[in-house]
């Protein structure tokens, strides 16, 4: 079993450990009524990493600690600023599986082993606030270092951190901060423990973060293909923190990692004059692939709300039926294979091969001759063509009577809108605001056009439960009512399309682009 955390914390170089006179008193600063000493801790931690330290790149860590009152594994994952979710499992002598799941879109599978062998002796005081609560915990390490990879080099150092405890105001940590660097105390030249020991024992340097094939970093630089690349990395990296999050379940993970697909395929799309398309489309194909087995839960996630809201907003007293318990025995059933799928989709080989591919994408980008240009030609020239897509699909799906394929056309004019859409995010560094009021237009047309759509899905659900619910003797009232609630819904986005394509596409869209 794993037990999840979230921990806020600042770490400083600290100038001994065993005399610290040194340590202003912080007893009256931001609430703090005293500071308790709790005695000496002796902690032995294993790093473990792949060979390239992949995980060590992507600011994760991964540790065996014995010693203290948290002794076990621990996943350290980043979050944004000082903070960071550390996932915790049992002592064991090999890597727990689930943390080896958590951390497989970071490592892409490779093997994991011990790099770095960190010994502390840690004195710990607890910065108490009124009414003994804990505010936060300060601890100075006497740190000594050793690589696991070879070069028997050892390192030592002190350093101190100040750790919140859960439910503390973020801004103790700025007060505390002040009151630390007038004493002359300084953050910590490194992030973390496992990055200082990494270098000062020569045990290996983790590639940086957006880091490229020098030849590579000489092509873009300032150029059209500098702006795409920035905007496929900020997705991958989004996809890849999201892994984690999407495997335990958490709220709307599903959604976003599906987002960071869809954008990574319509920007290779778009962008196939700087990107070249001969290496990226097998890419496109497997983002496709990943974003249609996210789908099936990320649907059943919209149809729920969908539905639970139609319901509540029903009068009482045209409610008749077990209906919230047809619609949960629903949504148990189909929400669990939905997940299952999903978890089988991140555990495929087929995953493992797809974040190779990304990682050599972006290290590596296969990037055409167009990639040296300067951004506004390129890149305007790029949404237009997305532009002109979605106009042509528009105009098809308004000249169809109303049915089946007249939906099938709208829901293609949605995706279309979606890409022009996407199409417009790299390039608003350097076009600017005629980049944003195209994306802003596009994405009230995507509305409505999504809200068509999920109407659709709405009504082939409520078709179903409504077959269920007479095969099992109960009147399907309730679901008949919902299917012309969202049948009126789909007429009424229907016939606003027109104005809202109107206005989006008014004035022209070279004007609208153009600064």
């Amino acid at each position: 079993m794993t037990e999840p955390k979230q921990e806020t914390e600042r770490k400083y170089d600290a100038p001994s450990a065993d005399d610290t006179t040194w340590l202003p008193d912080l007893t009256g600063v931001a609430g703090i009524v005293s500071v308790v000493d709790q005695g000496t801790q002796e902690l032995d931690a294993v790093y473990y990493d792949t060979d390239d330290l992949r995980l060590a790149s992507a600011s994760a860590t991964l540790r065996r600690r014995t010693g203290g009152a948290d002794a076990g594994w621990h996943l350290k994952l980043p979050l944004s600023g000082d903070s960071r979710e550390e996932v915790q499992a049992p002592l064991s002598d090999t890597v727990p599986d689930a943390l080896r799941d958590l951390a497989l879109s970071r490592s892409r599978g490779a093997e994991l082993r011990p790099v770095v062998r960190i010994r502390s002796t840690r004195g710990v005081r607890q910065l108490v606030g009124s009414g003994g609560t804990t505010l936060a915990e300060l601890s100075i390490d006497a740190v000594c270092a050793e690589s696991l990879r070879g070069t028997g080099t050892r390192a030592t150092w002190t350093e101190m951190e100040v750790e919140l405890a859960s439910d503390t105001d973020p801004d103790l940590l700025d007060v505390v901060d002040k009151t630390l660097g007038k004493s002359g105390i300084d953050r910590a030249h490194s992030p973390s423990k496992l990055a200082r020991a990494l270098t000062e024992t020569e045990a290996g340097a983790p590639r940086l973060p957006g880091e490229r094939a020098a030849e590579t970093v000489a092509v873009v630089s300032g150029s059209a293909g500098e702006e795409v690349l920035r905007h496929v990395e900020g997705q991958i990296r989004a996809l890849v923190k999201l892994d984690p999050a999407v495997r335990r379940h958490l709220p709307d993970a599903v959604h976003r990692m599906r987002v960071a697909c869809r954008r990574l395929r319509s920007v290779l799309r778009s962008y196939r004059s700087v990107v070249d398309r001969d290496a990226a489309d097998p890419v496109r194909e497997e983002l496709k692939w990943l974003g249609n087995e996210l789908a099936v839960e990320r649907d059943q996630e919209v149809l729920l709300e969908r539905l639970k809201s139609r319901i509540e907003a029903l009068p009482p007293e045209l409610v008749f039926g077990p209906v919230s318990a047809r619609l949960q025995v629903w949504d148990v059933t189909s929400s669990t294979e939905a997940h299952l799928r999903t978890l089988d989709a991140l555990n495929s080989r087929r995953y493992l091969a797809l974040l190779n591919s990304l990682a050599t994408l972006t290290q590596r980008p296969p990037l055409r001759a167009k990639a040296t240009r300067k951004p506004p030609h390129v890149m305007t020239k790029a949404i237009l063509k997305e532009y002109g897509r979605l106009a042509d699909r528009v105009a098809h799906a308004l000249e169809l009577p109303p049915g089946t394929e007249r939906d099938a056309a709208l829901h293609e004019a949605r995706k279309a809108a979606k890409r022009t859409r996407y199409a417009t995010e790299p390039a608003r560094d350097s076009i600017g605001k005629p980049a944003k009021r195209l994306g802003k237009r596009v994405k009230a047309v995507q509305k409505v056009l999504g809200d068509h759509q999920d109407s659709v899905v709405a009504r082939d659900a409520l078709r179903e439960l409504a077959l269920a619910a007479h095969a099992a003797g109960e009147t399907g009232f309730v679901w008949g009512l919902l299917y012309g609630q969202e049948q009126a819904a789909a007429d009424t986005r229907d016939r606003e399309l027109p104005a809202v394509w109107a206005d989006a596409s008014r004035n022209g869209l070279r004007q609208a682009i153009t600064p």
